[in-house]
């Protein structure tokens, strides 16, 4: 009987290795790939970079399977880099890890898969695949702290049908304990830094060395319209920021909105930034469509902690009420939206 194929997204790290590695030992035909994001000239660390894929390498050698670099650089611009450039230039704060598992992972990369007869695509995530009579499920990984269902709301059934997450039901520390048994080299090695194409995490340096617009000071602005500074750039500032303003008074301001169209930042006292709502769109249901009305548990950002909310469905737009005002609720993050344990779906936040 033919054994199912199945292609593993090989970052380098410590998981997608044990991913692999547990596929091969479940009985999968295993096939590796890294995607080479970033140009051979440069090597940035993390999941992008040469060393990335020398580690890689190294894995699939010990786990005897075929390893392959696909070149995603032309992909990973358009859609991850542009993208992150150009929603901070219009005052929001962008996710990229979202829109590189919505358009290259879960996206380009399966579509490649499907192309060379794969069955399944694989990554190193810690969420959970379920499956009941027809229907798929997304659900929060086994390990509460590394859970990575938030990143993930965008997948349909249709996706989840060909994805296998297999460390969804494993700690990170059990992932480790796997990587050592198999005797992977990379058993210790460190996650990957919140922006994979950005090392130092400077994205202020990143930006200016690709806008010119993003380094054009303007006026930070209280409540009544007073201007109280400058500010060196509104794309180095985000909702709820402290630091950087550079303004001196007896309380701390934190940004409370960003107007790309005034070219300016509004700061004000820390009571000015909670919430009690928010809108989102480029919304996305792994379930089915919920009622017009609908109560769950939100995420507004990975970090935060679930808050109960009551949603409202709107025109292709969601109204969200929060139970308890939420701090620095961000335009450009994602509202990701729970049942217990399952996605039900989530949008971009507008305002």
């Amino acid at each position: 009987m033919k054994k199912p194929r199945v292609a593993v997204l090989m970052s380098g790290g410590v998981d997608s290795s044990v991913a692999a590695g547990l596929l091969k030992e479940a009985g999968y035909e295993v096939i590796g790939f890294t995607l080479q994001l970033w140009p051979s000239t440069k090597d940035v660390g993390g999941c992008c970079g040469l060393s990335a894929i020398e580690d890689a390498k190294r894995v699939a050698r010990i786990l005897d399977i075929p390893h392959y670099v696909l070149n995603c650089r032309k992909v990973f611009q358009e859609e991850v880099i542009d993208y992150f450039c150009r929603t901070y230039l219009s005052g929001r704060t962008p996710n990229p890890c979202i829109m590189c598992n919505r358009r290259i992972k879960f996206g380009y990369f399966l579509k490649k898969a499907q192309e060379i007869g794969a069955d399944y695509i694989a990554t190193g995530h810690y969420a959970r695949i379920a499956r009941k009579g027809t229907d798929y499920f997304l659900k929060k990984g086994i390990d509460a702290k590394r859970d990575q269902s938030y990143f993930l709301y965008n997948l349909d059934r249709g996706q989840l049908a060909r994805i296998l997450f297999p460390l969804g039901g494993l700690t990170k520390e059990e992932a480790r304990k796997k990587a050592r048994d198999f005797g992977f080299p990379n058993s210790e090695k460190e996650g990957s830094q919140e922006i994979c194409f950005i090392p130092d995490n400077d994205y202020g340096r990143f930006l200016r060395g690709r806008i010119k617009k993003a380094a054009i000071p303007g006026p930070i602005f209280n409540l009544g319209g007073e201007e109280l500074g400058r500010h060196k750039g509104i794309a180095f500032y985000t909702v709820g920021q402290r630091e950087g303003l550079g303004i001196s008074l007896p309380r701390p301001l934190y940004v409370v909105k960003i107007d790309p169209a005034r070219n300016a930042l509004i700061a004000a006292e820390k009571k000015s930034v909670f919430r009690t709502e928010l809108l989102a769109s480029d919304l996305a249901w792994v379930t089915d469509r919920p009622s017009e009305t609908f109560t769950a548990k939100a995420k507004i950002r990975y970090r935060n902690p679930e808050t109960p909310v009551q949603v409202e469905l709107l025109n292709g737009r969601v109204r969200v009420k929060f139970k308890k005002p939420q701090f620095a609720v961000t335009p450009g993050q994602s509202v990701v939206f729970y049942r217990r344990n399952v996605v039900l779906g989530g949008g971009v936040i507008v305002s």
